[in-house]
């Protein structure tokens, strides 16, 4: 049996995911989607001073809703709530703290107001972190994570893509379960208009 490298097969495995079911059901999102709120008390992001959560985080017009603890149950959040997050916690976050991008966190970020423009910031975060595995090698990946890790610092940076491939995967299904929701409850709406 050769050497296997372990580095094409974790970018493969996002990949194949984003490609082959996730990124193309993003496509056409609309702002009435993108702030939907599918239930009482949602988290959202939203216009600055508009929030109901305890603190309305980010640097520009637009506020996401936050709260640390998170109150338990947790609030259902919208699909800007769920890209905000993958945008920023998931892969921005990370890709400033391995791959060289400017700082950022959930105080900092400046939160997309239109779906398209949070599909912007998706993909080229996307773009950023698919580069930055693809920049560690076979190397890179045995490498601890580091202090932005917390308590996971001394895991191998393998481990991290390997969290990162799962958080986004099961976080953009979820966004594109609430597409469809989305759809089946708004189709009489779209049947009206037409």
């Amino acid at each position: 049996m050769t050497d296997q490298t372990w580095n094409p097969l974790l970018r493969e495995q996002l990949a194949w995911h984003w490609t082959s079911q996730l990124r193309d059901r993003l496509d056409g999102l609309t702002d009435d989607e993108y702030f939907w709120e599918p239930a009482p008390g949602c988290w959202s992001v939203r216009p600055r001073g508009t929030g109901t959560a305890p603190v309305q985080a980010g640097a520009g017009a637009m506020t996401i809703d936050f709260a640390m603890p998170v109150p338990d149950p947790p609030p259902f959040t919208t699909i800007a709530w769920r890209l905000g997050h993958v945008i920023v916690g998931v892969l921005a976050m990370r890709n400033a703290a391995h791959f060289g991008r400017a700082p950022t966190d959930y105080y900092s970020f400046e939160y997309a107001p239109t779906a398209t423009a949070a599909l912007a910031q998706l993909d080229a975060e996307y773009a950023t972190w698919l580069a930055g595995v693809e920049s560690l090698g076979e190397t890179g990946l045995a490498r601890p994570s580091g202090k932005a890790e917390g308590e996971h610092a001394e895991r191998p940076l393998a481990a991290l893509v390997l969290h990162i491939n799962r958080e986004l995967i099961h976080h953009l299904a979820e966004v594109c379960l609430l597409r469809d929701l989305y759809l089946h409850t708004h189709q009489q709406t779209r049947q009206e208009a037409s």
